[in-house]
């Protein structure tokens, strides 16, 4: 069975092509918290490059993402912290992967 992160990570690549794509699982750093669970998997930070979101506002970049995460929400994904850029705002920003 494919672990959530592998689940996220192919989603978010088949909807957006990204250039650049980091999952972190922050489940841990949330133990005990809403949503957390003891076998994790509940919290992930993803930082998602992509040229489709050129002339898309950050909400509705957001709310993209989370359509297509959508039944992972359903199955126990409890919260994203979500950095969205394009190609040219990651290229001002230093703390964005480059490529992947």
């Amino acid at each position: 069975m494919q672990s959530r992160s592998d689940r996220i990570t192919t989603a978010l690549r088949e909807a957006f092509a990204p250039s650049a794509l980091e999952i972190i699982d922050q489940s841990a750093r949330h133990a005990g918290h809403a949503g957390a669970r003891p076998e994790g998997e509940t919290h992930f930070a993803v930082v998602l490059v992509s040229p489709l979101f050129r002339g898309v506002s950050r909400v509705q970049r957001s709310r993209a993402v989370h359509e297509v995460l959508a039944r992972e929400f359903g199955t126990g994904l409890h919260a994203l912290s979500l950095t969205l850029r394009t190609p040219e705002e990651a290229a001002n920003d230093a703390s964005t992967p480059r490529a992947q």
